[in-house]
């Protein structure tokens, strides 16, 4: 694998090739222009540019002009929100610019291998923007979830249950009650989803 670093700050050039040319072949770039001319000419696997050197929009046409690059970006002051952002532009890792030698190399294998290296808080916002994403784009299964969190625990379990295929009498044995309950707990979550049948709940559960 061939690594380009790209930084203004020749200590962080310095540190990164110390932490790297033992390991990988590495070349340095320290102005936006040289590493957009060494990146159109191709020939590495992966780009690390210090935060410094780029904006936003910069960045943003330095992929479109390097399409394929895998890019690992590091700032020497990480925000989740920032390390969203340019996931978003398509970079394969974000970290810190002082990371440690074990922790960038060990971040440059996941890389390799087809992983993205970001922290943790960047995962979790990325999930919840999906999440609320998903939700906006698809009020029916907004709905879904709705219908289904207005039923108790022991409710939800039946209701599970019949979307398996069981029947009450089965149903009632695995949860050590009667049938009778269990068509009473039924009743009540017909009326709580606003479901009229068996199969109709089967399929409201079945859906997620």
């Amino acid at each position: 694998m061939r690594i380009l670093l790209s930084s203004a700050n020749r200590a962080v050039i310095k540190r990164w090739t110390g932490h790297l040319s033992d390991t990988y072949p590495v070349a340095s770039v320290s102005s936006l222009r040289e590493l957009q001319g060494r990146c159109t000419e191709g020939g590495f696997d992966l780009v690390l540019v210090h935060r410094g050197l780029v904006d936003r929009e910069g960045f943003s046409e330095l992929l479109g002009q390097c399409a394929g690059t895998r890019f690992f970006l590091l700032s020497d002051r990480p925000d989740e929100i920032e390390g969203l952002e340019f996931l978003k532009q398509g970079i394969v890792g974000y970290a810190n610019a002082y990371i440690g030698r074990e922790r960038l190399l060990e971040a440059i294998r996941s890389i390799s291998n087809g992983s993205v290296w970001v922290g943790q808080k960047v995962i979790q916002l990325l999930i919840a923007e999906a999440r609320a994403r998903a939700k906006e784009q698809d009020p029916a299964e907004a709905d879904r979830q709705n219908r289904l969190a207005s039923l108790t625990a022991r409710e939800q379990e039946i209701a599970r249950k019949v979307a398996e295929g069981r029947a009450n009498l089965d149903i009632a044995a695995d949860l050590n009650i009667t049938e009778r309950t269990v068509k009473a707990h039924l009743t009540s979550i017909y009326e709580k989803t606003g479901i009229a049948s068996r199969l109709s709940l089967a399929l409201l559960v079945n859906q997620g």
